[in-house]
């Protein structure tokens, strides 16, 4: 049975330590589950009923390419205008709940494991209908136009739908849930889901131009974070800029996963302060 961890909010008492593990750096942020209080919570305009831990926005000095938002709908609460902003596109995904979500006049039903992909200039809604608050993930990026390639169309699904694909030679210990084919060009970043057994392992540092969002959704592990060896479990967020190592150990005992964002299949764009312009 797939179990996903959702924060359950409230304030942690006046007796309690501080979680001591919470950490922001140049190459890497980790925010431990124990920073997901009531305190920090959001709230957005068009969304009834609803809040949110805003966990990745981009900034100087953290995430570049998306934003990241922990939901919280209420039965009863959404929204009819879920984002203003101009050619954004969207991935949800949900951990508790009933929702009904509205793709360009398509209703979709979805629960915990669910999976949306929400095209940029998409007509969108999403009203929560059960009698215990839908609590999903929501990514959001401005999408990338590619000359030449079409653009993608919505995907709805659910993980327990889609196999997960083992890498080679790790004895089945260490796979990924791909909603999206990797060669598929069309879509300018993955949202995906990453599952290591016990003792399963990313036996070198890792180091690419993709930055990552990582939310732990199950169990627990070792991660290396640049040169942090840091233990994770379910609930913690980590983001990874660009080229930060990373490697992992998940020694049990149980399994241990995470949804991951990552930005792919595009140029690295030349602009910006001291970018190189062709002599005229």
């Amino acid at each position: 049975m797939t179990q996903y961890y959702a924060p359950p909010g409230g304030l942690p008492p006046q007796t309690a330590l501080m979680t001591q593990r919470a950490v922001f750096t140049n190459a890497y942020a980790f925010i431990p589950r124990g920073c997901f209080s009531d305190i920090v919570t959001s709230f957005l305009p068009g969304w009834t009923h609803t809040r949110l831990w805003l966990i990745a926005r981009p900034m100087s000095g953290f995430s570049e390419t998306f934003s990241q938002y922990v939901m919280e709908v209420q039965p009863g609460g959404g929204s009819d205008a879920p984002d203003a902003e101009d050619g954004a596109e969207h991935w949800l995904f949900f951990t508790d709940g009933l929702a009904t979500l509205t793709i360009d006049g398509t209703g979709y039903e979805l629960d915990a494991g669910g999976y949306a992909y929400i095209p940029a200039g998409s007509r969108w809604t999403l009203l929560a209908e059960g009698k215990t608050p839908a609590r999903f993930h929501w990514l959001r990026k401005l999408y990338e136009p590619a000359p030449g390639t079409p653009r993608p169309e919505p995907i709805v699904t659910n993980e327990r739908d889609v196999p997960i694909r083992f890498m080679p030679d790790t004895q089945d210990r260490w796979g990924t849930t791909r909603f999206v084919e990797p060669d598929d060009l069309r879509h300018d970043a993955h949202v995906n889901i990453v599952t290591f057994q016990p003792g399963g392992v990313i036996p070198f540092e890792e180091t690419h131009v993709m930055e990552h969002g990582l939310y732990v959704l199950e169990g627990k592990a070792v991660y290396k974070l640049n040169q942090d060896w840091v233990e994770v479990e379910a609930g913690d967020f980590m983001w990874l800029r660009a080229y930060c190592p990373q490697a992992c150990y998940a020694a049990g005992p149980g399994r241990f996963r995470y949804l991951l964002y990552k930005d792919v299949n595009r140029h690295a764009t030349l602009r910006g302060p001291g970018a190189y312009r062709p002599a005229r």
